[in-house]
């Protein structure tokens, strides 16, 4: 067993964990943040997207141990005092899911891409968001839900 410290959407973890143990797992089954998905378990899907560090990683792809010392922040990270995140809000609005397993995955990521291109072009999100997989959508309202938060996040910045 290894001793990690892990901040998880601003909560301090300590935990002994196997040093073989992926980041999806830890989360899931440690830290309790079911809202982070096993998809296919080879890093193809991207259902499983977190930010550590506050950039995009497949945690399947991650080991727990590789995040002591860091922060991670999960789909239930993004929402603040109750307040769904600006991403959150176009999935719903766009209906950008169907069933809905891609979705957190699909959202870590597209907030990701708009802290690296805040107003990107509809080639540019399609382009920011080929590895996730949805198998349901055909990514129209995807993203069409990334553009809109992109245009929401663009003017909280122009107001603040």
């Amino acid at each position: 067993m290894t001793r990690i410290n892990v901040t998880v959407d601003g909560v301090s973890n300590a935990d002994d964990v196997e040093p073989r143990m992926l980041l999806v797992h830890y989360l899931r089954e440690v830290v309790g943040k079911v809202g982070t998905v096993v998809g296919c378990d080879t890093s193809n899907c991207g259902a499983c997207t977190v930010h550590l560090d506050g950039r995009s990683v497949k945690s399947c792809n991650v080991l727990a141990v590789q995040a002591d010392g860091h922060e991670v922040t999960t789909i239930e990270g993004l929402a603040t005092n109750g307040e769904l995140h600006p991403m959150q809000t176009a999935f719903h609005e766009n209906h950008a899911l169907q069933c809905g397993y891609c979705t957190p995955g699909m959202i870590m990521q597209a907030v990701d891409l708009l802290r690296e291109n805040p107003d990107p072009t509809e080639e540019e999100i399609r382009v920011g968001l080929e590895g996730n997989l949805c198998r349901c959508t055909g990514y129209h309202n995807i993203v069409k839900a990334v553009a809109a938060a992109a245009g929401s996040m663009s003017s909280e910045r122009s107001n603040a």
